[in-house]
C-alpha cells in the first residue's frame, strides 16, 4: 500500500534508529590496504610516448616488482580533449590509497585520463595466443579483485585466499593483463575509453589482433560500452579487437539495489549520521539527530554542481515490477519512487535512469557478432557484513536474472549459474576460475 508520507523540512526529528555499524556497502565494497612500494620497487620512468598504434597514450611511469603476482605496473595518460578529472567526495572516502596512491603519482584524486596497466607474472612467456585483460568493479582495484582477494579481509568469505583469477589463469599459460581505473566509482564512459586504450596496448605490445575481456560487476558496463562503442563524440570507437568477452556477476540488465534498500544506505554513507562508506545516497535530504542536512555530493543524481557517483547511476534499472521494493524499509516508497518522505527526500530512481542510466544504450546498440560473450552468475546471497540483496535470487549485489540477461548480446558462448558463490566470490572461488578457464581456452 503506498503510503503518504508527512513533510518534515521545517520540524526535523531525530532518525528513529542509529547506525552502529555500515550495514550496506555498494558492489564490491571493498576497504582497500595495501603496502605502498619501497623505492626500489617504485622507479619512475622517463615519460616516453608509446607506439603510434596506440597514441594519444604515454606512458609516465613504471613500478617493477610490486608484488601480488604482478611482473609491473605502469601508468598510462591518455591527452585525448574530453577526458577530465571526475569528482571526489569532499573527506577522502573515495581517494586512491595503499600502493594505488604511489602508482598514480602520489595523489589520492588522479584525472581519469591517467589508468593503471597491471602485467602479471608470464604475460611474455605464456603460451595461450590471446592475451587476457581483466577489469576490475567499483570501489576496487586490481590488487585486490584479481591478485589478492584478502589485502582487505572483504573476499565475501571467512576465509580469504592471497592469489586469485590472475595468478590462476597465468599458471594456466595466458598472458594476463589488468586494468586499474583512476576513480573507483566513474564514469563507465570514460572507463570504456581506459579498456580500448588497454587492449590496443597489449596488442601493440605482444603483436596480436585481438585480446579476451574478463569483467567484473561494474567493470561489465565499461567493457560492454567499448565494445558496443557506446562512447561520448569523442571517444575511441571499437576496433574489432576484442575475442571473448566474460562477465562475472555483471549486472547486464541493471540494478536498483541502493533504491530499494535506500535506508540502509544513507544510515552506511550520510555523514551527519555517522556513515563513512564510499557509496552514493539516493536521497538529497535526510533528518540525523534531529537535524535535516543536505549532500549533494553523494547523491546519485548531478546536483547543485556536484556528481560524484556517475558510474552508479549509469548500472540502474528498474526491478520493482519483478520482485517489487522493500516495503519494510523506512520512506521505502519516497525512495524509490520520488517525495518527501519522513525523513528523508530525493526525486526517485526513475529520475535517475532519465539522467543518464547505459543499461537500456547498452541492450540497443548491442555486442557485436564477433565478439563471442558468456555470462556467469552466483546464486547465494551471502556476503558477510552487507544487506544482501534478498528480493529475487542474486548474489548479494546483484540479481540472477540480470547478471545472465543476454538482450543486446548477439553471440553467446556460453552462461552458468554458480549457486554456492556471492557477488564477491565470483571473482576467485575456484569454480569460478575454472569456468573461466575453460571459456577462454
Amino acid at each position: 500500500m503506498r503510503r503518504t508520507p508527512t513533510p518534515v523540512r521545517h520540524t526535523p526529528t531525530a532518525v528513529g534508529r542509529t547506525p552502529t555499524t555500515l550495514s550496506a556497502l555498494l558492489l564490491t565494497l571493498a576497504a582497500l590496504f595495501l603496502g605502498t612500494p619501497t623505492p626500489a620497487q617504485a622507479t619512475a620512468a622517463r615519460t616516453a610516448t608509446v607506439p603510434a598504434a596506440t597514441a594519444p597514450l604515454t606512458l609516465e611511469a613504471a613500478f617493477p616488482a610490486p608484488g601480488n603476482g604482478w611482473a609491473k605496473v605502469e601508468r598510462y595518460l591518455d591527452t585525448t580533449p574530453g577526458f577530465r578529472t571526475e569528482q571526489y567526495p569532499a573527506d577522502g572516502r573515495g581517494d586512491q590509497d595503499g600502493a594505488r596512491r604511489t602508482y598514480f603519482g602520489g595523489t589520492g584524486q588522479p584525472s581519469s585520463s591517467r589508468f593503471l596497466l597491471y602485467s602479471a607474472t608470464g604475460w611474455d612467456t605464456g603460451s595461450r595466443p590471446t592475451p587476457v585483460l581483466l577489469v576490475h568493479g567499483a570501489n576496487d582495484n586490481a590488487d585486490r579483485a584479481w591478485a589478492n582477494p584478502g589485502e582487505s579481509g572483504t573476499c565475501g568469505a571467512s576465509a580469504c585466499p592471497s592469489t586469485g583469477l590472475a595468478q590462476y589463469l597465468a599458471g594456466t599459460g595466458h598472458r594476463v593483463f589488468a586494468i586499474g581505473f583512476a576513480h573507483k566509482q566513474g564514469d563507465n564512459l570514460l572507463q570504456a575509453q581506459a579498456v580500448g586504450d588497454a587492449v590496443a596496448l597489449i596488442r601493440a605490445r605482444l603483436g596480436v589482433p585481438q585480446v579476451d575481456v574478463v569483467a567484473w560487476s561494474k567493470g561489465e558496463v565499461a567493457a560492454r560500452a567499448y565494445v558496443s562503442s557506446v562512447r561520448p563524440s569523442w571517444g575511441r570507437a571499437y576496433a574489432g579487437d576484442v575475442r571473448r568477452l566474460i562477465t562475472l556477476g555483471g549486472p547486464n540488465g541493471g540494478l536498483d539495489y541502493v533504491y530499494a534498500h535506500g535506508w540502509s544506505f544513507d544510515l552506511a554513507s550520510w555523514p551527519a549520521c555517522g556513515g563513512t562508506a564510499n557509496a552514493p545516497s539516493p536521497h538529497l535530504y535526510m533528518t540525523c539527530y534531529g537535524t535535516y542536512t543536505a549532500q549533494p555530493c553523494l547523491g546519485v543524481l548531478p546536483t547543485g554542481g556536484y556528481d560524484c557517483y556517475p558510474g552508479q547511476r549509469q548500472l540502474l534499472a528498474r526491478w520493482d515490477g519483478r520482485y517489487g521494493v522493500d516495503g519494510a524499509a523506512q520512506d521505502w516508497w519516497t525512495t524509490y519512487y520520488g517525495g518527501q518522505g519522513f525523513y528523508t527526500s530525493g526525486q526517485g530512481i526513475q529520475a535517475a535512469i532519465d539522467a543518464g542510466s547505459l543499461i537500456a544504450p547498452l541492450q540497443q546498440a548491442g555486442v557485436p557478432a564477433p565478439v563471442r560473450t558468456y555470462l556467469l552468475a552466483g546464486g547465494s546471497a551471502d556476503i558477510p557484513g552487507v544487506l544482501n540483496e534478498n528480493r529475487g535470487p542474486s548474489d548479494g549485489i546483484v540479481f540472477t536474472a540480470s547478471a545472465l540477461d543476454t538482450t543486446g548480446i548477439a553471440t553467446i558462448g556460453g552462461t552458468r549459474l554458480l549457486t554456492g558463490l556471492n557477488h564477491l566470490e565470483l571473482a576467485w572461488a575456484p569454480e569460478a576460475e575454472s569456468q573461466v578457464d575453460n571459456w577462454l581456452a
